[in-house]
């Protein structure tokens, strides 16, 4: 039986972290990944249903007056609130961690050397917390 590809977005500003990013990932397991550099490019391709998306919280590396990754993890929430959202930052500041659960992101990964490592474990309760959403909902419908 041939299992769905996890579809996980990686949006970032800084080039060099999203391909080493996504080359760590097509090594380690079967996703289908797409990179965007702004929220922007990211917001118009949420019709595309990823898995997860990992989000840079600055995005400041682009263009100024671009969405910064507060007010795009505000937009994919509003679109889909569904979409799991793991923010990515350099700031290792609890008040930053905070705010971003505050708005909807599922956790925070300070980025460092073991940021790839942390996100592998953070998407495997994410799964395992779906299925055993799936589940719940399949026993709940039979009572």
């Amino acid at each position: 039986m041939k299992t769905e590809k996890i579809k996980l977005f990686l949006v970032d500003d800084d080039a060099l972290l999203l391909k080493s990013l996504e080359i760590e990932f097509l090594q380690h397991a079967d996703f289908e990944i797409e990179t965007f550099p702004t929220g922007e490019l990211c917001i118009k391709n949420l019709d595309k249903n990823p898995d997860i998306i990992v989000l840079d919280y600055h995005l400041d590396g682009i263009e100024s007056g671009e969405m910064n990754g507060i007010e795009t993890l505000d937009q994919i929430k509003k679109i889909n609130p569904e979409i799991q959202v793991v923010m990515l930052s350099s700031q290792d500041k609890i008040e930053v961690a905070v705010n971003c659960m505050r708005h909807g992101a599922y956790d925070y990964v300070v980025k460092s050397e073991t940021s790839f490592m942390r996100l592998q474990k953070i998407f495997t309760a994410i799964f395992n917390f779906k299925k055993m959403e799936k589940e719940l909902k399949w026993y709940m419908e039979r009572m």
